[in-house]
């Protein structure tokens, strides 16, 4: 039986967002894709009790099947990495699409700065829908077409039932907090990587330094992408999964 390709979507957003690729990678790879809402987005279940990464990988966990192929864009990068980390049999190779292993600049690491994050998490108290609009722009600039590619994402995720705000302050904790490093160096599945040059918010020096923490990894880089490769280079990310799965 062949492995399962989940598919899982990034902070803010739903699993409508992978529509326009999932099922063109169902018939390139030749075996099942199925995306995946994270807790508290697109209508999911919260985790019983604390919403934190650890709940995140357990819910996850139990809705896929051993030696699946986690494909994870931004936050759920971080979740898919977690549960490779912490459940090794349920993952066989491990795709990040502009993805980080801490999202938080630090003097070591390439990451968002801090102060970023702390102003979304300002502003989500405030006005969710107007901060997940503003992350939509963050996360388009330097696309040539960032205007279709933000109208495009916003479409998608308007199919499915808004997030969460408890998934929401909850994701950007996340975001702000979770050093998964040795996690990463630690990783014996097979993990590839596909990141935008032009990404605002995962630096395109996180790269290099991925592949001196695991040498398992492998990687491409967009040079006109940004944040949503899937999105504004979709038949380049096609190739690419059809090229390492």
């Amino acid at each position: 039986m062949q492995s399962e390709v989940v598919l899982i979507h990034g902070w803010g957003m739903n699993q409508q967002v992978w529509q326009l690729v999932a099922t063109e990678l169902a018939t390139e790879l030749g075996r099942p894709v199925r995306a995946l809402n994270l807790p508290g987005f697109g209508g999911e279940a919260l985790p019983n009790g604390s919403y934190d990464l650890d709940s995140v990988v357990e819910q996850i966990s139990e809705r896929i099947a051993p030696n699946s192929i986690l494909v994870g864009w931004s936050l759920g990068g971080l979740v898919a990495t977690k549960l490779a980390s912490s459940k090794p049999e349920k993952v066989s190779h491990l795709v990040l699409v502009s993805s980080n292993v801490q999202f938080c600049e630090s003097e070591q690491w390439p990451g968002i700065k801090a102060e970023v994050l702390a102003q979304f998490k300002e502003q989500l108290a405030k006005d969710s829908r107007k901060t997940i609009e503003r992350f939509l722009a963050i996360q388009a600039m330097g696309s040539e077409h960032a205007k279709a590619d933000i109208k495009q994402i916003k479409a998608l995720l308007l199919q499915a039932p808004e997030p969460s705000d408890v998934a929401l302050s909850a994701g950007l904790d996340i975001l702000q907090t979770t050093d998964l490093r040795q996690e990463f160096s630690e990783l014996k599945c097979q993990i590839s990587g596909i990141f935008g040059r032009l990404d605002a918010l995962v630096p395109v020096a996180v790269v290099e330094q991925l592949s001196e923490l695991n040498h398992i990894f492998t990687h491409k880089v967009l040079s006109k992408a940004s944040h949503a490769p899937f999105i504004s280079h979709r038949q380049e990310f096609i190739s690419y999964l059809k090229s390492v799965l």
